[in-house]
């Protein structure tokens, strides 16, 4: 039975050693297979096509991460809810109190955000 054990480990261990050398292996190969002509204008940085203007080293307001840590924080809210409302009616009522309790929190968390101004745009 242990060997039987073990044996599931080496077939995840395989599997993992698999995927990391497909990973790798087609960077390995463009790097030494890749033809190499570096000019002015592949190594010029661009954006959208057109000749970049001033400095690429731009300093980004707070606000736009504050946006994006909202977003993720919604998005995994998401991914907690989609499962749970497909199986809640099974689950009975506890489940739905814990949701509840769950979506309480991220709407004070939201409410806390709103009233503090984060939300504001200048």
């Amino acid at each position: 039975m242990p060997q039987r054990y073990a044996y599931q480990y080496l077939f995840v261990g395989l599997l993992t050693v698999a995927a990391i050398v497909m990973a790798v292996l087609p960077l390995v190969l463009a790097r030494f297979l890749a033809p190499k002509k570096p000019g002015v204008s592949k190594t010029a940085s661009y954006e959208c096509g057109l000749e970049s203007v001033g400095d690429p080293w731009v300093q980004f307001r707070v606000q736009y991460y504050l946006y994006a840590l909202l977003f993720v924080i919604f998005d995994v809210e998401i991914i907690f809810i989609y499962p749970w409302a497909l199986v809640w009616k099974s689950l009975g009522w506890v489940a739905f109190v814990e949701m509840a309790v769950f979506l309480g929190i991220l709407a004070v968390g939201l409410a806390y955000a709103w009233r503090k101004g984060v939300l504001e745009w200048e």
